[in-house]
């Protein structure tokens, strides 16, 4: 029973299953959101122009 406890404890055994590259993930989501809003401004500007 100790034996379970003491590998729970030691986080350096944790093997990580799916290794993650933080930078990208973060330049993608910024990348994303960056676009998604500046679609909106073309389209609400297009519309201001068009319409208004």
């Amino acid at each position: 029973m100790s034996e379970i406890n003491e590998t729970q404890t030691q986080a350096e055994l944790h093997i990580n299953e799916e290794p993650r590259n933080d930078f990208s993930d973060v330049l993608i989501g910024f990348s994303v959101s960056f676009g998604f809003f500046f679609l909106i401004g073309v389209i609400a500007t297009l519309i201001k122009l068009f319409v208004g």
